[in-house]
């Protein structure tokens, strides 16, 4: 599943997961001058960037301003992580069942189980509302790359131009969102070579029209992810709401008849997470040897940990089912990218273009000095070495809650240009959102995670050292995570709310044991950040040295790295050759019966009951599952595949095990992305779930 990691480890480095395999031609940023940058249909592009010759001359297609301004307003954009798009004029909008999952278990209880059963709303009236989902519908980008680089030049330290960056940015968000009203993110672009201002309008009354059970949704389970064929119905559909009545959404995807064909030219549009095509060998083998075996062994753990929890009993399963789910496919993704890296031919491909840029660089005089960005970032991957596992991390909900608040009582004190990120006040209405929802959290569930990741800190950096001492307080970690967990209010909203209410004093005197868990550490946590962010500052002007020797060299023709911000890939639907054998595009309907049929009595391939009593009903060559070239990543979940005349013809929910180095390079020898088809979407509808009306609705 195209799920994003982000922030198991260190909260300022958000990780968007997925890739590995053998290799293809590695990534487009490094290129040597004059040659494409470009490789068959890589690219995560920007919307005011798009390859129009490319694709003019490729296939004889124009993509026209009004065309992609079309797509771009009727896609959707999860805060929860994933991709999404309107599919009706009055604001239907589809995803996948594993975009919609966080919700769908924060819907769910021990007498209704949401996520594992499905839910149909037969009425507008038995839609249910999300308590804390946040969407995004991107209206305008405005470059401001002059505005943040104004004043910021190599004569600043990292951390007096970081600040000033920072403060730049705020200004320039708020500024904007008080002229507009929408929220409004400036977005980092080619490593801090370029600087975009994106405008979204939010909608945070959504609401859950359709779900399917789990068991189709995911069928063949983890031992299917990352493979194909596929027959997954990875769907679900919200709607959103204005007013408390349904959201007119004017800009949407009508819905194919037939979907794509074989070799048809589609597109798809979504919210890539993070790629590190740019990464120099330096970066990549830090990533290598260093930060990817390190999140491992933490995901390993954790993945163990809540094994374990499940075995309680029914309901432990069902507490930790999202938790787990998602900590097993970020296993996979980062085996698959570490097996991707460790292969030779990839370092010894990148340092090959890499000693050419640096060659090219060299030989212009004007270009030459630029070529300090690389020593600059070997310095700085040598830093993150050091500091590696060093910080902290306890990463659970009520802790991440404590956190906030004690954070957020002392950055409000500071003009928002000075505060932290997430304080500004342009970020205030979504952070509100989180801080206030009114989820559920599970007590178990958090003593577990918070008294292993106490204990893993002790193992890490050694039960002596200072911050674990403060953190310890005289008790061992099961002890401590238990008073924590156990002494905290902050489960109740109320208490949440009172707390900022009271203010500096009030957070500062509380007994909670939770608030005093993050006072104790937060001068800790501040200084870390600080170190991150200097670090990072210096990265980024490193990065945006590079990227200005791209753009000299190859001008425009190049994409930045993803940002979890909209893009556009493309490709065509092609199979591809595995085991000197052709795998075929697509499947159908009755390959997913056969399927369960070929694995009986395996758990995760067994067909919901549903589909059972239907199997006469649909049609059974309807199109199930479907791969193409796109180049995509983690993030691009739910997003839309459409064809050129912008009708929906699939949802992004996967990609294969040979797509897997996406991080740090495209290749579409073997590597595809996966998509459920738009036919078995409607066909499921109307002759599994008797939701005609739903199905008539799509499109229009």
């Amino acid at each position: 599943m195209l799920r994003p990691l982000l922030n198991l480890v260190f909260p300022k480095l958000a990780v968007a997961r997925f890739r590995t395999a053998t290799l293809g031609v590695f990534l487009a940023l490094t290129c040597m001058p004059g040659m494409s940058s470009v490789f068959a249909d890589e690219g995560m592009w920007l919307f005011n960037n798009l390859p129009k010759d490319y694709l003019k001359k490729t296939y004889g297609f124009d993509a026209s301003q009004e065309w992609a301004e079309k797509l771009m307003r009727s896609c959707v954009r999860f805060n929860s992580g994933g991709s999404a798009s309107f599919v009706s004029s009055d604001g239907l909008v589809l995803t996948n069942h594993h975009v919609g999952a966080d919700t769908l278990h924060k819907l769910s209880t021990e007498e209704r189980n949401i996520y594992e059963d499905g839910y149909l709303a037969k009425s507008l009236d038995q839609e249910l509302k999300a308590p804390d989902l946040e969407l995004n519908q991107l209206i305008s980008i405005e470059d401001v790359t002059d505005q943040v680089n104004e004043g910021i030049d190599a004569t600043l330290d990292p951390e007096t131009a970081g600040q000033k960056r920072r403060s730049t940015l705020a200004t320039i968000e708020k500024r904007a969102q008080d002229e507009t009203g929408l929220r409004c993110d400036v977005v980092t672009l080619y490593g801090g070579g370029k600087y975009h201002l994106y405008s979204y309008k939010r909608y945070t009354d959504v609401r859950l029209v359709f779900s399917p059970e789990a068991a189709i949704a995911f069928f063949g389970g983890d031992a299917d992810n990352f493979e194909y064929p596929r027959y997954c119905l990875d769907c679900c559909i919200f709607r959103v709401y204005e007013d408390g009545k349904p959201a007119k959404t004017p800009d949407f995807l009508k819905w194919s008849e037939s979907g794509p064909a074989q070799d048809e030219l589609v597109f798809v549009a979504g919210n890539p997470g993070r790629t590190s095509r740019i990464f120099t060998t330096a970066a990549l083998k830090y990533q290598r040897d260093h930060r990817m075996p390190y999140v491992l062994n933490f995901i390993r753990r954790r993945e163990v940990l809540l094994q374990q929890f499940s075995l309680a009993g029914p309901e432990q399963a069902r507490r930790a089912r999202d938790e787990l789910f998602g900590i097993q496919n970020s296993r996979k993704a980062y085996n698959g990218m570490l097996s991707g890296l460790q292969d030779p031919t990839v370092i010894a491909e990148k340092q090959q273009r890499e000693a050419a840029l640096i060659k090219a660089i060299k030989a212009d005089p004007k270009l030459a000095p630029l070529a300090d960005a690389y020593q600059t970032i070997e310095n700085v991957t040598a830093k993150r070495v050091q500091t590696l596992g060093k910080g902290v991390s306890l990463n659970t909900q009520l802790f991440n809650i404590a956190q906030t608040i004690v954070q957020m009582v002392v950055e409000d004190a500071k003009p928002s240009g000075d505060r932290l990120e997430k304080f500004r006040d342009s970020a205030r209405s979504s952070l509100d959102l989180q801080l206030y929802s009114t989820a559920p959290i599970y007590p178990d569930l958090e003593q577990a995670m918070l008294s292993d990741a106490i204990a893993r800190m002790c193992e890490v950096m050694g039960a002596d050292a200072p911050i674990c001492k403060k953190i310890l307080n005289g008790v061992s970690p099961n002890e401590r995570g238990l008073i924590a967990v156990t002494g905290t209010k902050l489960i109740d909203v109320a208490q949440r709310k009172a707390l900022v209410e009271g203010g500096l004093e009030v957070v500062k005197n509380s007994t909670d044991p939770m608030i005093q868990l993050a006072w104790a550490v937060d001068q800790d946590v501040r200084k870390q950040d600080e170190v991150a962010d200097a670090l990072a500052e210096e990265e980024r002007q490193a990065y945006a040295k590079i990227a200005e020797a791209l753009f000299a060299t190859q001008a425009d023709s190049t994409y930045p790295d993803a940002t979890f911000s909209l893009r556009l890939a493309f490709g065509t639907v092609k199979g591809y050759q595995e085991d000197g054998e052709m795998v075929a595009p697509m499947t159908d309907v009755q390959g997913a019966f056969k399927h369960e049929q070929k694995h009986e009595g395996e758990e995760f391939f067994q067909l919901p009951t549903s589909w059972k009593k239907h199997r006469e009903d649909i049609p059974s060559t309807t199109p199930f599952n479907f791969v193409c070239t796109a180049d995509i990543i983690g993030g691009n979940s739910g997003s839309p595949v459409v064809n050129q005349d912008l009708e929906l013809v699939g949802l992004i929910f996967d990609g294969n095990i040979q797509s897997l180095v996406a991080d740090y390079m495209y290749t579409d020898k073997q590597g595809r992305s996966v998509s459920v088809h738009s036919s078995v979407i409607r066909d499921a509808l109307r002759y599994i779930y008797d939701a005609q009306d739903l199905a008539n609705s799509l499109g229009k």
